[in-house]
């Protein structure tokens, strides 16, 4: 059993990375506005925008957590989520990489539309109105 009992804390390789880092880029930038150091500050916002971007490519590779309670097998900060690679519902982290929607429901027809030619978007029948066969081409 672990120290904090049945308490979900989150703790995660993505959460402890991605706030070492945040932490050091806000040190940096102190610093600079203590230095009155333009470079220093900006360079500081560039290791927190940087740690933004760890967290997030962690989470995706499966070192961080879905929202909400894990089970207590899974809660040790050292337990990959194996569960990452579909997408956590409801997490904006994974739908901001394509993950995490719902299936297509089985027999539903992909309809290919032409916001701009080079990028087609495909909806599903269920949600698109079809126009008559002579219009269509």
């Amino acid at each position: 059993m672990s120290m904090h009992g049945d308490h979900d804390l989150g703790h995660t390789v993505a959460g402890w990375t991605g706030t070492g880092t945040a932490v050091l880029g806000s040190t940096v930038m102190g610093v600079a506005l203590a230095a009155d150091s333009t470079g220093g500050l900006v360079a500081g916002g560039g290791i927190v925008v940087l740690a933004a971007l760890v967290t997030w490519v962690l989470h995706l590779a499966g070192w961080g957590k879905a929202s909400g309670p894990r089970p207590v097998e899974r809660q040790p900060w050292r337990v990959r989520d194996v569960a990452a690679r579909r997408g956590h519902p409801h997490c904006l982290g994974c739908r901001l990489a394509g993950r995490g929607r719902a299936a297509a429901p089985v027999g539903a027809d992909p309809v290919v539309l032409a916001v701009h030619p080079a990028v087609p978007v495909v909806a599903r029948a269920a949600s698109v109105e079809r126009a008559p066969a002579a219009q269509r081409s």
